[in-house]
């Protein structure tokens, strides 16, 4: 059994009358700004559907009468549900335009996107074209230095063999063949000539 039932069953006491109230409130706090709602909310006008039922004497005026309220209510919910159903549609016509002009919004910003990665991924291959054709120049310029390095090289090589073949031919041009050899020296010893 729910308490709700156990407290509406329960038949009061002389003591529970006795008892004095108690509140339960933070001893009449004022409310104070946006939380003041029941002096500045605007009410509807009355309805005249409530408390617009008289009896007639009739039951057949009676029926009639009833017949006529059912209607002119079934009038009023149907402008209502009308009303509902047009303020829906605005709204849903609303909440696709907005879909609509975020996702244009998501799709410009997307390609702007695009286009500034596009740039940059361009800027980057100059860049890296340019540092490239760099590389490349210094790269050629070494190989010439070192070409030219290495031809003075041989070039040198090439003299000082020269050289040395130009001396050895002028030494080679005092010496001895073998067969003359034997007799040189005889003389060489004899004479006390220098070979």
């Amino acid at each position: 059994m729910s308490l709700s039932r156990q407290l509406l069953r329960k038949t009061p006491t002389a003591q529970t009358l006795n008892a004095p109230f108690r509140s339960i409130s933070t001893g009449g706090a004022v409310v104070k700004g946006h939380h003041n709602h029941q002096n500045n909310h605007e009410f509807l006008p009355p309805n005249d559907y409530l408390n617009s039922w008289t009896t007639p004497k009739n039951p057949k005026e009676a029926e009639a009468k009833l017949a006529r309220l059912r209607r002119e209510y079934a009038k009023k919910v149907k402008e209502v549900r009308k009303e509902y159903i047009e303020e829906m549609e605005v709204m849903r016509i609303e909440k696709i335009r907005k879909d609509e002009a975020k996702k244009e919004a998501q799709r410009i910003a997307n390609e702007e996107r695009k286009v500034a990665k596009a740039a940059e991924k361009k800027a980057k291959a100059k860049e890296r074209e340019a540092a490239e054709e760099e590389f490349r120049k210094t790269l050629l310029k070494e190989r010439q230095e070192k070409l030219e390095y290495w031809r003075m090289r041989e070039k040198n090589f090439a003299e000082k063999k020269k050289e040395k073949n130009n001396l050895l031919r002028r030494q080679s041009s005092m010496w001895i063949d073998e067969k003359d050899l034997e007799q040189k020296s005889a003389e060489a010893i004899a004479v006390g000539v220098q070979l």
